[in-house]
């Protein structure tokens, strides 16, 4: 089964539970997957959903990060809870260690040395890594390589 499809049966079983908190996530997603497909005049595949879950996570966390700046405990609790419901549509993500051990490979792959070359390895690690990891982990893990 497709992830979008999954998503879509998880909004329908969220409408039957009258489950309103996380049928409004649910469909925010599926607004923003939809969005990206009339844009694009395209059908999403799964990389594509889960770049676009990871987009609405990496939102959610900012914000909460505001909310708690401006101490507005009720709204970063609101967002929190969205951001544990899109969190179950990410793939399990690599370790640390996981994440090193792949960008070292694709360095040796790419003979890549030296901070200039960052962004050819950066574009190999996301097609690699899309989904996987947390790219500012990944963005770190890629200086380190190539700082060596």
């Amino acid at each position: 089964m497709l992830l979008k499809d999954q998503i879509t049966e998880d909004m329908k079983t969220a409408m039957r539970a009258k489950d309103s908190e996380r049928l409004g996530t649910i469909r925010l997603l599926l607004s923003a997957i939809k969005q990206k497909e009339v844009d694009e005049r395209v059908v999403l595949d799964d990389v594509a959903v889960v770049a676009i879950v990871d987009k609405l996570i990496k939102q959610r966390k900012d914000s909460i990060d505001a909310f708690e700046k401006a101490e507005r405990k009720d709204l970063a609790d609101k967002e929190a809870a969205e951001l544990v419901v899109l969190q179950a549509y990410l793939p399990a993500r690599l370790s640390a260690d996981e994440v090193t051990a792949a960008v070292k490979a694709i360095v040796v792959e790419l003979g890549a040395s030296g901070p200039g070359d960052m962004g050819k390895v950066m574009g190999a690690v996301k097609a690699k890594l899309a989904g996987k990891a947390d790219m500012g982990q990944v963005s770190a893990a890629v200086k380190a390589a190539l700082s060596n």
